[in-house]
C-alpha cells in the first residue's frame, strides 16, 4: 500500500496533526478505515488528504504507511488530485 504520513506539525486545539495521503483514493480511504478515521474528515479541496493526530499517525505507520517529508506529501496529494478530476 502506498500511503504516506507527513511529519506532525500542525496544532489543532491541544493536538498536533499531520497529513495522510496516498497514491490513490482507494488506498487512502482503505487506510483511513483501517485506523478509524471517519470518511467525513476527508479533505478533497486542493490536495486530497486526511488530517490525522499523532496517535493515528502512529497507527497508520504500524499498518504500513510510510513516513514522508512535506514535499513528498504534497507531490503525492497532487497526483491523487488528478484522480478526483476524472
Amino acid at each position: 500500500m502506498s500511503v504516506y504520513v507527513g511529519p506532525s506539525l500542525y496544532p489543532f486545539g491541544r493536538m498536533i496533526m499531520c497529513h495522510m495521503v496516498a497514491d490513490s483514493l482507494e488506498e487512502l480511504h482503505t487506510m483511513a478505515d483501517r485506523i478509524g478515521i471517519r470518511r467525513q474528515w476527508f479533505q478533497d479541496t486542493r490536495h486530497p488528504h486526511y488530517d490525522i493526530s499523532k496517535g493515528k499517525r502512529h497507527l497508520a505507520i504500524l499498518a504500513g504507511a510510510q513516513e514522508a517529508d512535506e514535499r513528498q506529501v504534497v507531490e503525492t496529494a497532487l497526483l491523487c488530485r488528478r484522480e478526483l478530476a476524472k
